[in-house]
């Protein structure tokens, strides 16, 4: 099927088409984005190593989070940092299919540790008595493992289907990175295969999930409505609203991009969305729970107390 021509094949990235002036000005503040989020994910990860009061599941599950962020940034952000500056954006062909790769085994990991978390809150909220025997430290970590495990099986079949495909032009990713939607546009093959897998996949990793969370949240509101104190309430409702934050942001974005029909007057809409979230979604999750979140302000208070010392 032309597999001699398809290894031979680079990739031109489009991305935006803008002046030199105004890329040099988006490369800066994207450097300063990426950067503040690698630092807040680290921060994040940093104390919940080093303050034993956040060894519990919420934050275990919490430091997979961070740690997906700062990877999945990562994995986007560079190679668009570097297509800003140089006039000629190519990408070797074996390097698009590693970075695709990555993009979707992170991003469905994401979605199931996510799937995990909200678990965690309805066993503390709804069953607060045998919380510590459901969420016991080897339920969280086979969790954990089956997360990373679907997410990167996931991601590795579409790699597979990805390169029995033939590329023989266009060249160009109509995108900012190597997203599969764009580069099996490139396809000079029958792609409805890959379009329909991918399709299943998004409703077991976004649709799925996205219904377990509701069902979950739901019990943990009418539990939370059910407390006669006030106070109670709002400290049940607060261990929750951050997760609902992050919930929101990564899910309404993921859904828009594979789950709605694809049109050509929705490519430019597409690209800003995966910007935000390759950029600004993994800088928002610390930020979300940090600034929200009583446990993590007092940790970060107790780590610079002891640096001061």
């Amino acid at each position: 099927m032309g597999s001699n021509q398809t290894w031979i094949t680079d990739f031109i990235l489009v991305g935006f088409q803008l002046s030199v002036e105004m890329e040099v000005l988006l490369f800066s503040i994207f450097s300063l984005l990426y950067t503040f989020s690698l630092m807040m994910n680290a921060v994040i990860l940093g104390l919940i190593y080093l303050d034993s009061r956040l060894h519990t599941p919420m934050y275990f599950f919490l430091s997979h989070l961070a740690l997906l962020d700062i990877a999945y940034a990562s994995n986007n952000v560079p190679k668009m940092l570097e297509s800003l500056l140089k006039q000629k954006k190519n990408i070797p062909f074996i390097s698009c299919i590693i970075q695709t790769f990555l993009y979707l085994a992170l991003a469905a990991t994401e979605c199931l540790i996510l799937v995990a978390m909200s678990y965690d809150r309805y066993a503390a909220i709804c069953h607060p008595l045998q919380y510590t025997v459901i969420m016991s430290q080897r339920v969280c970590t086979a969790l954990a493992i089956i997360s990373w495990a679907c997410g990167f099986i996931l991601a590795l079949v579409h790699a597979i289907l990805l390169l029995r495909l033939p590329f023989c032009g266009p060249q160009e990713v109509n995108h900012l990175f190597c997203e599969i939607l764009s580069v099996l546009k490139l396809a000079c093959a029958d792609t409805s295969i890959n379009q329909m897998v991918l399709f299943a996949a998004s409703v077991f990793v976004l649709v799925g999930p996205l219904f377990m969370m509701l069902v979950s949240y739901t019990r943990i509101l009418w539990t939370i409505l059910k407390i006669q104190s006030g106070e109670g309430r709002r400290k049940a409702f607060s261990t929750c609203s951050s997760h609902l934050c992050v919930v929101g942001l990564f899910f309404g974005i993921a859904m828009v991009v594979y789950m709605v029909p694809n049109s050509n007057q929705r490519e430019e809409q597409e690209k800003i969305l995966s910007l935000f979230h390759s950029i600004l979604n993994p800088m928002l999750n610390p930020l979300i729970y940090s600034l929200r979140n009583a446990q993590v302000k007092d940790a970060y208070y107790r780590a610079l107390q002891k640096m001061s010392t």
